[in-house]
């Protein structure tokens, strides 16, 4: 989907007819071109760090709200979505829509059992919408552990090398339709997994997208639960700050 051509078709159209539609209403913009516009809008000032205001997350999570599969073009009987026979874990299809030095917009389509394996989003803002499915998400945020020369208080008592400790934002099962979720640079849940539990489309807006160059990498990692390093426990370490929380 050209979204930049069909604006371009849509004026060539409006000008070569412009006597035929005097007269009659001006047509409503697709679902599509409406976040199209819309992200251009949120995303105009945008770059690696920096977050939408609260008025633009708002306005752009209306948008994403009111999105159907069929705006799209997708329904759960594509083969996108069908179960495989074959072993091993089912393929991920993403569908690519638009993408600028400023923001992104695409689908996944997970067929049944389908995993996005956890992954990181540096410096962005990420706004997903569930078009259709039920999908287990896992999110993380890096735990904000003080510093201090007492070991208690100290990160590197509480992980190893090579292991960072985070926080647990989401840990449920979501079912469209459903508010689209939101994930921030530093919150939100800014490393998250999804897995599907029955065929889904899920439509992503990033906010800037990845790019190599400029040091956004998508890196993946694997989660342990803080319990299982238990050569710090059998030490005697204690728990890390703010017991309410549930770390990796």
């Amino acid at each position: 989907m050209r979204i930049e051509k069909s604006l371009e078709s849509t004026k060539e159209k409006s000008r070569s007819n412009k006597k035929n539609r005097r007269g009659k209403k001006k047509s409503m913009p697709s679902s599509v071109q409406k976040l199209f516009d819309t992200c251009k809008e949120v995303f105009s000032a945008g770059g690696a760090g920096i977050v939408p205001s609260p008025g633009d997350v708002e306005r752009l999570q209306l948008v994403l709200d009111n999105m159907k599969p069929a705006d799209v073009g997708l329904n759960q009987e594509m083969t996108y979505f069908q179960r495989m026979k074959s072993k091993g874990a089912p393929p991920i299809t993403y569908l690519h829509l638009y993408e600028c030095d400023k923001f992104s917009i695409g689908i996944f389509c997970l067929p049944p059992s389908g995993v996005i394996p956890l992954h990181n989003h540096p410096g962005m803002t990420v706004f997903s919408k569930l078009l259709f499915g039920s999908m287990h998400i896992k999110s993380y945020d890096w735990a904000d552990i003080p510093c201090s020369s007492d070991k208690t208080l100290n990160p590197s008592y509480f992980q190893p090398s090579g292991v960072q400790l985070a926080e647990v934002k989401t840990d449920a099962v979501f079912t469209a339709p459903c508010k689209p979720l939101i994930l921030y640079p530093a919150a939100g849940g800014n490393m998250h997994c999804f897995t599907a539990k029955t065929s889904c489309a899920v439509l992503d807006v990033l906010g800037p997208p990845y790019n190599d160059s400029e040091g956004r990498h998508c890196t993946y990692y694997h989660d342990y639960p803080y319990a299982s390093f238990s050569d710090l426990h059998r030490n005697g370490s204690p728990t890390p700050p703010h017991r309410t929380c549930i770390y990796a």
